[in-house]
């Protein structure tokens, strides 16, 4: 850690103490988890995330993931980048159940198409039944697929709008919310004020910017402090919070 509460090297196994998920009375905690390149890229060549990322950046993201009470991911990501089942070591889920959350987090995606990988070994294996958020008329033979696999809950029309969906989440004590994209859904995330923090990874790479999705601007930008840098080949890994939530 070259700038934060300490200084010096972090063991990976003390990664989630500098990652703390604050008390807030069941008020939803939504971090954002971002990855970009010197360029400014959110993807490599292959337009996935994994290939701008390190194992430096992977034991920071898994780190951030472990006492999580959900993944919220939208559908198109969640496909893309292969997500496999969420669950966890027995300590952690020990841990977990002592602080009264599941065994481990819930994998929540937001998807109006329904065009889901449903494979045995994928998202659907994960130790605690997955959540789907839709809208009010998917498609009819999508939707009974994901029912057998998956929570659905269904929107009153014909978009999901992320509020509602954190919203629904506390609604189940889901409150710690580890926010992974798509950059549309942080974006609107962001623009619904949702967002208390933001775990950004700078990759030392020029890649080019062609395979990152462009998103609309932001009426009012948010203004974030900088909590955190841990370093480590190269790699920065930051961590931002919403002003006045430090």
């Amino acid at each position: 850690m070259i700038l934060g509460p300490v200084h010096g090297p972090v063991a990976t196994e003390d990664l989630p103490e500098h990652y703390p998920w604050p008390e807030r009375d069941g008020r939803p905690w939504v971090r954002a988890m971002m990855s970009c390149t010197l360029d400014g890229a959110a993807a490599g060549a292959d337009g996935l995330s994994g290939s701008i990322s390190s194992d430096a950046d992977g034991a920071v993201f898994s780190a951030v993931r472990r006492f999580a009470d959900v993944v919220l991911v939208g559908g198109g990501t969640l496909a893309a980048e292969e997500y496999g089942p969420s669950k966890a070591s027995e300590e952690d889920a020990a841990r977990r159940a002592a602080a009264g959350q599941a065994p481990a987090p819930v994998i929540a995606v937001v998807s109006g198409s329904l065009k889901l990988p449903l494979d045995d070994d994928g998202f659907t294996a994960s130790t605690v039944r997955p959540i789907v958020f839709t809208t009010a008329d998917p498609d009819p033979d999508r939707l009974a697929a994901v029912r057998e696999r998956c929570d659905v809950v269904q929107a009153d029309g014909d978009t999901v709008d992320v509020g509602w969906v954190v919203e629904r989440l506390a609604e189940r004590g889901l409150w710690r919310i580890v926010c992974e994209g798509g950059p549309s859904l942080l974006r609107d995330a962001a623009a619904a004020d949702l967002l208390d923090e933001a775990d950004l990874t700078f990759a030392p790479l020029l890649v080019g910017s062609e395979n990152t999705p462009r998103t609309d601007m932001l009426d009012d930008a948010s203004r974030f402090e900088l909590a955190h840098v841990l370093t480590e080949e190269g790699v920065l890994m930051t961590r931002y919070l919403r002003g006045g939530t430090r």
